[in-house]
């Protein structure tokens, strides 16, 4: 399959997934007076999953074409969009330090738990997941008055968009062929 045909349907999946299923979920992982309620939010798995040589134009485009998507059926005044752009910016940073290789070596591929190993994958994705989740919930509260209800709401959200990100990639990624 078409490498553009396939990211412009993962985007789609993504957001109808994070528009119209997990916005309509609301989870309490905690009671408060002011009730902490979040919603687990996947939709940076597409920059996540993107192919290794993707520019970082292209990232940093296809991060606020995204969040934007997503402010816009949530009615955020560009919040989703900033969370994207810099967790876009940081991505090859990221990869870069993690990978055993330079990126140029990786012609062709996606980030996976396959071409990864499970834990530099669940480190990269991790790390953007909670940068992406602070920077949010930062700028939604726009406030550090509450601080302990803030990272309660970020650590609980990651926790949640994690599991959610990891049935994702369990179920839509094909398993190695064995070969005989």
């Amino acid at each position: 399959m078409n490498v553009y045909f396939k990211n412009i349907l993962r985007f789609c999946l993504i957001v109808i997934l994070q528009v119209f299923i997990l916005n309509k979920i609301t989870l309490h992982w905690f009671t408060e007076p002011a009730g902490a309620l979040f919603v687990p939010f996947v939709y940076p798995l597409f920059i996540i999953l993107l192919p290794f040589e993707t520019p970082v134009w292209a990232l940093l485009f296809s991060g606020f074409l995204l969040g934007v998507t997503v402010d816009i059926f949530m009615t955020t005044a560009g919040i989703h969009a900033c969370a994207m752009v810099l967790i876009a910016y940081l991505r090859t940073n990221v990869l870069n330090a993690l990978m055993p290789r330079d990126l140029d070596e990786y012609m062709h591929q996606q980030p996976s738990i396959k071409n990864m190993g499970w834990v530099p994958f669940l480190v990269y994705s991790g790390f953007l997941i909670l940068l992406h989740h602070l920077v949010y919930f930062v700028i939604e509260s726009w406030s550090f008055s509450s601080f302990g209800s803030l990272m309660l709401k970020v650590v609980a959200s990651f926790v949640t968009s994690m599991l959610f990100i990891l049935a994702y990639i369990l179920l839509f990624t094909r398993p190695n062929k064995i070969r005989g």
